[in-house]
């Protein structure tokens, strides 16, 4: 029983495979990102928001949602900065 040789046909439809290291960056993102689900979820209470331009009241869900987002935007374009340098 020994498995006949594969055509370069069907070697073309395989997937490459995924290092140790892809896997464990997969796998840590999908726990981070159900974290920071669960953290914004528990948190539905209205709070007192100071914005930049005047005060209000909003869900602290939206505001954890809004910092995560500036959160991302800030260190995307920091990363960018530190890129060009080198």
């Amino acid at each position: 029983m020994s498995a006949s040789p594969q055509s370069p046909e069907q070697r073309q439809h395989e997937r490459p495979r995924r290092s140790r290291r892809d896997q464990m960056r997969t796998a840590g993102l999908v726990t981070l990102s159900i974290l920071i689900t669960l953290f914004a979820v528990l948190n539905l209470e209205e709070v007192k928001v100071n914005w930049i331009a005047g005060s209000g009241r909003a869900p602290l869900i939206i505001v954890i949602a809004i910092s995560l987002l500036v959160g991302i935007v800030l260190a995307h374009f920091a990363q960018r900065r530190v890129g060009r340098r080198r």
